[in-house]
């Protein structure tokens, strides 16, 4: 059974994408901050194999710690999913706080980094392996008051595409898969647990929920090894940009 190594799969895409793998044959590796969340999806997978991890990304040495730690059984990881990550605060560029700037630059990039530098020797000592980054559209387009955010998708962006030229001559596929407008935990997170002015984020129109990605990133990993789906932009059929969403009159 290949072994899936999930990040940030206490919720949202994370999760669906767990579950969805599971489906798919995968045993798992789950990881997050949120320990009682993380047993709750192991027992809900059941009989799948399921590891629970509890680090957060952004931790070289807890990430590092929990990579060699891992049972023998799950040491040898088939697919890692970069899902961990998220957006905070949504301000111009002039009175943005920079708590917000690190925790996203810390997350989505470096925490990236973490995860795939702590699994590749594995990956390169079998000349085999499949990295999936998750990122947005946020990456490709950008939107006003969206800075920092837009900035470290594309540094994903960017990773994933150099990724994919330094791990070629080990036979490792590198992809990366973009959502536009996911309802989630996401924007809520983005203003501090406000949930009032994040639902008004998906009012109007219907967004992608986590299972549309996962459906995405499970086919993504599911090819041919032959076969290397590099690059998915997933959008809800109302969205046709970043900031282009064709809401409906209430």
């Amino acid at each position: 059974m290949k072994t899936a190594f999930v990040t940030g799969a206490s919720s949202g895409i994370g999760r669906a994408t767990a579950v969805a793998l599971a489906k798919a044959g995968f045993q798992l590796v789950i990881t997050g901050r949120r320990r009682e969340r993380l047993d709750a999806l192991a027992a809900e997978l059941a009989p799948v194999p399921v590891h629970a991890l509890v680090f957060d990304v952004r931790d070289r040495d807890a990430v590092t710690a929990a990579v060699i730690g891992l049972p023998p059984g799950f040491a040898a990881v088939d697919v890692l999913i970069n899902n961990a990550g998220g957006a905070h605060g949504l301000h111009p560029i002039q009175t943005g706080d920079p708590r917000d700037w690190d925790a996203m630059l810390d997350a989505n990039v470096r925490g990236l980094l973490n995860v795939t530098q702590a699994l590749l020797p594995g990956m390169t000592a079998r000349q085999s392996g499949f990295v999936v980054n998750i990122g947005s559209i946020a990456g490709r387009d950008a939107y006003a008051n969206g800075n920092v955010y837009c900035a470290s998708k594309a540094a994903v962006a960017m990773l994933t595409k150099t990724m994919r030229l330094d791990l070629l001559p080990f036979g490792i596929r590198v992809a990366e898969v973009d959502p536009g407008a996911v309802e989630t935990e996401f924007s809520e997170v983005r203003f501090k647990g406000d949930a009032d002015r994040a639902a008004k984020v998906y009012e109007g129109f219907a967004p992608l929920r986590a299972e549309d990605v996962a459906d995405v990133i499970a086919f993504v990993v599911t090819r041919p090894a032959h076969v290397n789906i590099a690059d998915v932009l997933v959008l809800p059929t109302a969205q046709g940009a970043a900031s282009s969403i064709f809401r409906q009159p209430a």
